[in-house]
């Protein structure tokens, strides 16, 4: 940082930049997903060494949320209420190419 080679990109974690060319070494390195369905483990590594690790923990809560959620919209209809016309514009069969269940997609975004 004195000699002015490097900047700092930022503080907070403290983080520097090189400004000048380096040899530019390229290094073979693999990726490695465990795609489970609690969780999602993750690994880049070289021949020699490790590099990156984690683990993702995914939301468990989504079935029960739309559970709930089906409970309550059929108590609502079940009441002692005015005549509702059933509804055919929200069906599965009439959906978008590529829908998909709302806990696959979460599982599908928790992997991006």
């Amino acid at each position: 940082l004195k000699e002015k080679k490097a900047i700092v990109k930022r503080r907070t974690p403290f983080t520097i930049q090189l400004t000048i060319a380096t040899g530019e070494a390229k290094q073979p390195v693999s990726l490695g997903i465990d795609a489970g369905y609690k969780h999602v483990g993750l690994s880049a590594s070289t021949e020699k060494a490790e590099l990156y690790a984690s683990e993702v923990e995914l939301r468990q809560d989504i079935t029960d949320l739309l559970s709930a959620r089906r409970a309550l919209r059929q108590s609502r209809r079940n009441r002692k209420t005015r005549y509702r016309a059933p509804r055919f514009d929200n069906r599965i069969s009439t959906k978008r190419k590529g829908w998909l269940a709302p806990s696959v997609e979460n599982r599908i975004n928790a992997h991006l």
